[in-house]
């Protein structure tokens, strides 16, 4: 008779599918939660969105935690919002919310006594208050003004003990409260700029101005000059390419490596850089965002390394179409490198 041999998995295997369990527990709370959402969550965002002063985030242990990044991603998505601790309100720190205020409290049961004083505060000077909660009894959930139920959705602790579906969803709720007072409001980009100047996502805010090459620095060149010329002046000003202007100096055309490439023969360099060029080449503005220039070199088949920056005519339509674009005048080049060293990629 053979014996049984009992195996058990590897560590590593058992580690792989208790994560796996993990996140699709939080997965699911998620979907539970968006399902939830509908008139009061709208309630919720009117009354922020009518807000004169500061939003109020606050919240004790893991909702704390949840709490200090919902007032950071608020703030810095157009919001104006801080954190303040429950515990310390009540020490002095309840001075910082004052009418013109609103106040958000997470607190997945609801009764966190820390936040009594919050919200008492609140009650006595008109301060809104909006309550993202599990328990819709809870003493929270009945001083709220709003109150952001999340769905009864298991936590992904296998003891069901710690905070991790429950705070998942507190802070998904806040993202999606930021970026629907951001929507609402309109906020661009070049107002995101403002609140991140710094690493990489401040480079890819940074203007196209402040990267381009102007000037001389520009390989320009007009549709009638040799071939012979146009590479010349390709390799004197090594961005290997050149512009192509028409009288009125309007960019017209480009003339790349691959363009030579295609055209390469032996009348190759007693040819005029208009047989060779590529008509209609794409641009940018000087005050677009890095990161658009480089959604550009990267869009479409053929992915570019230089980019010339044009200033759009002022002057009356040209087109043989109302309302068609008239190419306008190179005010600088920006290369692919450019955006690298600005740690834009």
């Amino acid at each position: 008779m053979s014996a049984i041999v009992l195996t058990t998995p590897h560590v590593g295997e058992t580690d792989v599918e208790s994560a796996r369990a993990v996140l699709l527990a939080e997965a699911a709370g998620l979907g539970a939660l968006a399902a939830t959402l509908g008139a009061e969550f709208i309630r919720a965002v009117s009354l922020m969105a009518a807000t004169t002063g500061r939003v109020v985030v606050s919240g004790m242990g893991k909702s704390g935690h949840v709490a200090r990044k919902v007032a950071a991603t608020l703030a810095s998505t157009g919001t104006p919002a801080l954190f303040v601790h429950p515990a310390e309100a009540s020490h002095g720190d309840l001075g910082m919310i004052i009418r013109g205020d609103l106040l958000l409290a997470l607190s997945n049961s609801g009764e966190t006594a820390e936040l009594a004083d919050l919200v008492a505060h609140c009650r006595r000077f008109g301060v809104p208050l909006i309550a993202v909660t599990g328990a819709p009894a809870s003493s929270l959930a009945q001083a709220a003004d709003v109150s952001l139920i999340l769905p009864d959705a298991p936590e992904a602790c296998p003891m069901g003990l710690a905070p991790t579906t429950s705070t998942a969803m507190q802070m998904a709720l806040g993202d999606a409260m930021a970026i629907a007072l951001l929507t609402r409001r309109g906020f661009t980009a070049r107002e995101f700029r403002r609140f991140h100047p710094g690493g990489k996502l401040g480079a890819r805010l940074r203007r196209v101005r402040s990267l381009m090459h102007g000037g001389d620095a520009m390989p320009l060149a007009t549709p009638d000059i040799a071939m012979d010329r146009a590479l010349l002046l390709m390799t004197e000003k090594r961005f290997g390419c050149l512009g192509v202007v028409d009288a009125g100096g309007r960019l017209i055309g480009i003339l790349t490596d691959g363009d030579l490439r295609r055209a390469m023969g032996p009348d190759l360099l007693s040819r005029r850089v208009a047989d060779v060029m590529t008509s209609g080449p794409r641009s940018i503005g000087p005050e677009a965002l890095a990161a658009e220039a480089l959604h550009i070199m990267n869009d479409g088949a053929r992915p570019i390394t230089a980019l010339f920056v044009v200033e759009p005519d002022a002057g009356p339509d040209t087109g043989p179409n109302s309302g068609e674009a008239v190419p306008g005048k190179p005010v600088g080049i920006l290369h692919i490198h450019d955006l690298l060293r600005a740690g834009v990629v």
